[in-house]
């Protein structure tokens, strides 16, 4: 096996152990509800490693570091070529400009850099007083505890500096826009649809986002067909762009009769909102129609034309909003869900290998295609990209226990980028 591709695994391990134990550090619990949830055949089951990472670890740990150290010498070399510029009289205001600009760029990892050395210069000054106090016992002892702790910072200071290394989705820190649609499933997919759509708008209050609707599209049972809103706040796009995909829902449908449990789907698309340098939006390119909007809205929303359908001709893509009373709400509402599209497409086409088109990643809608089961008569939901169930779907349809999930797949995330680092 590719020595390489091992020590990746192991680190792994390692922050899983690291990244648990923040998270309870803060107050969060997450480690011991994930220990006591997690299956022993789950990938995040702390027992499970304890033995081979144990095995592995030395020898890995080697081959990793020299992977880093590599990439972190060129990034010393590089910082003191930029100063050099800047230092330089002759240097032209755009070269200074782009000097020091890409240095402030730098400057988080070579601060982290810089600290690593002073920890490095301390180990080898512990090292050599533990081999020079063979005699002297006690100094021996005390110099090896400190060794043992400096050791233990270094490895801490090596995780970050490994985390700033790891290629960021730069779309992380946007807001995004939510779309729930019915899929598989009739009238009780458009029911689940309306609970998963509230499920997250409590988690968005929970987090102290805001949540704005921007349009809903009722079913005839009362729920929804089609529901699209707003998010906005810290890094909500990082947080929930892999709630992409199909939901499917296993419960008794309020309309049977039989107690009989019904399977249905539910297709949620998380898309980064577009900023206008992001997205350039010519008037050419928009069909604009106005109409009466349907539905609840009262007669003003019957009898005028309030209603907003834009089409973005080059890309045939369609966005229409009846939520608002007053027209120029709902073209602005409409305006900002198609430049999340439009973003949303073009970042797909930049980065194909890592993303899917829009269409492709919210699918059809069919039970198959299913990336979560939310199972109402077992009371649990079960996450099938980690394999990972929850005992109390009351707690999660509430907004309360989502982050076990979400912690859970930017963990995986965090995996699969170190194990590309080290393929690299």
């Amino acid at each position: 096996m590719n020595m390489m591709r091992v020590g990746a695994r192991v680190l792994c391990r390692n922050q899983t152990f690291k990244v648990l134990e923040v998270l309870s550090a803060n107050g969060n619990n997450h480690h011991h509800h994930l220990q006591s949830s997690l299956p022993k055949t789950h990938p995040f089951s702390l027992s499970s490693y304890s033995t081979v990472a144990e095995e592995l670890q030395p020898q890995s740990s080697v081959e990793l570091i020299k992977i880093m150290e590599h990439r972190l010498s060129a990034i010393e070399h590089r910082s003191a070529f930029l100063q050099g510029i800047i230092n330089q009289p002759e240097a032209s205001p755009t070269e200074y400009s782009r000097a020091n600009k890409e240095l402030q760029s730098l400057n988080a990892k070579m601060d982290l850099i810089s600290k690593l050395r002073t920890i490095q210069k301390e180990i080898e000054s512990l090292k050599s007083l533990v081999a020079d106090s063979q005699e002297d016992k006690d100094m021996q002892a005390m110099a090896y505890e400190e060794l043992q702790q400096a050791l233990k910072e270094e490895q801490y200071v090596h995780n970050l500096l490994l985390k700033s290394l790891l290629p960021k989705d730069d779309a992380d820190e946007r807001d995004c826009i939510l779309e729930v649609r019915a899929g598989t499933g009739g009238d009780e997919a458009s029911l689940f649809a309306m609970d998963i759509f509230k499920m997250y708008e409590r988690y968005s209050l929970k987090k102290g986002w805001k949540f704005e609707v921007v349009d809903v599209t009722d079913s005839n049972m009362k729920g929804y067909k089609e529901a699209t809103a707003a998010i906005s706040g810290a890094d909500v796009y990082g947080k929930l762009k892999f709630e992409s995909g199909v939901h499917r829902v296993q419960r008794v449908p309020i309309t049977e009769k039989a107690g009989r449990v019904h399977t249905s789907a539910v297709s949620v698309a998380i898309l980064p909102q577009a900023d206008e340098v992001d997205v350039q939006l010519r008037n050419e390119h928009l069909r604009i129609d106005t109409y009466r909007s349907g539905g609840s809205g009262g007669q003003h929303a019957n009898t005028t034309n309030s209603a907003v359908r834009i089409t973005h001709i080059p890309s045939g893509l369609t966005v229409a909003i009846q939520d608002e009373r007053s027209q120029h709400m709902n073209k602005a509402k409409a305006l900002k869900v198609l430049c999340a599209r439009l973003y949303e497409m073009e970042r797909c086409r930049v980065h194909n290998s890592r993303s899917k088109l829009r269409s492709e990643q919210i699918g059809s809608g069919d039970r198959s295609e299913r990336i979560r089961t939310y199972n109402f008569p077992q009371g649990r939901v079960t996450d099938h990209r980690v394999d990972f169930t929850h005992h109390s779907i009351s707690d999660v349809m509430q907004g309360e226990s989502l982050d076990y999930f979400i912690d859970a797949l930017l963990l995986q995330q965090e995996m699969d980028a170190v194990a590309a680092f080290t393929a690299s």
